[in-house]
């Protein structure tokens, strides 16, 4: 729970750092950029991560093409959309666990589950039906966000839900190393491939230079070795996992209100405060 909880932290903060990173750079410069900071952080551990059957490799690579599509997708949505409602929005991926959770991995939901899912469900009801004017995400010019970038977060939660489904299912038989090594080294591939073939410019320099990039290098090893070491220990379940990650919410909500000066975070927070009610429910 400690590891997961961790996770859950650190992946709020990350996404705090991602918003101040696509401040300097584009989407894909940003992606490729920290994914290899991130795999070369990793190098040294390389020792520790050969001697995979290879039908391994080929479900890492499926589970980093499955991250490719979801960080695409979210780092598009959170560039476009307030932090503290991206937060909220994320939430979504726990009812998508959740479901995988029961179908593929036949876990059973206790009553306390059960509420804990009907709870985080309503927070996110609640969300979507503002009380002062019937709409989610209000922007500082009083627009909404376009539905796309919503779809583009919605869609971003399903595939992150697949792959935590990959990671518990994977981490039965292979170690920690072995999923961080070759999932990074996969992933940095295909933002390779995707700058190559799709001919995309990308500024170098900049990116490098880009302190932010650093710190989510750092986050993202440090959180999904976390993540990780949690997944292959005996007892784990992914849909009490998925719950406890979702702590990480309140994170985003607070540095939407005191980091970007975003409007509307009371009525988030209110929303988030059901969804965490929710999950402590769910680990009772």
């Amino acid at each position: 729970m400690a590891l997961v909880l961790l996770y859950g932290v650190l992946k709020g903060v990350r996404e705090i750092v991602k918003k101040k990173a696509l401040e300097k750079n584009s989407t894909i410069e940003v992606l490729f950029m920290y994914t290899l900071l991130s795999f070369l952080i990793v190098l040294p551990d390389a020792k520790n991560a050969m001697g995979l059957a290879p039908h391994f490799y080929f479900y890492i690579a499926l589970k980093s093409f499955v991250i490719f599509l979801a960080w695409m997708f979210s780092f598009r949505a959170i560039k476009k959309m307030p932090i503290s409602l991206y937060g909220v929005l994320d939430l979504s991926r726990v009812l998508f666990a959740t479901l995988l959770g029961v179908i593929v991995l036949q876990e059973i939901l206790g009553p306390f589950q059960f509420l804990g899912l009907l709870l985080v469900s309503a927070g996110l009801l609640f969300l979507k039906y503002h009380p002062g004017n019937g709409k989610a995400g209000a922007l500082k010019n009083g627009d909404t966000v376009p539905v796309r970038y919503v779809m583009m977060a919605f869609a971003s939660c399903l595939l992150n839900a697949v792959s935590g489904l990959l990671d518990k299912i994977l981490m039965r038989d292979i170690n920690s190393s072995q999923l961080q090594f070759w999932y990074l080294l996969f992933l940095t591939l295909f933002y390779l491939f995707f700058i190559l073939f799709g001919r995309i410019s990308v500024n170098w320099g900049s990116a490098v230079r880009n302190q932010w990039v650093w710190l989510l290098s750092l986050l993202i090893v440090i959180a999904d070795r976390a993540l990780f070491v949690a997944n292959g220990m005996e007892g784990s379940r992914i849909t009490v996992m998925t719950l406890l990650k979702q702590a990480g919410c309140v994170v985003t909500i607070l540095a939407g209100r005191f980091l970007f000066h975003e409007k509307d975070t009371t009525h988030k927070l209110v929303c988030a405060a059901i969804i965490i009610a929710g999950i402590v429910a769910a680990v009772a």
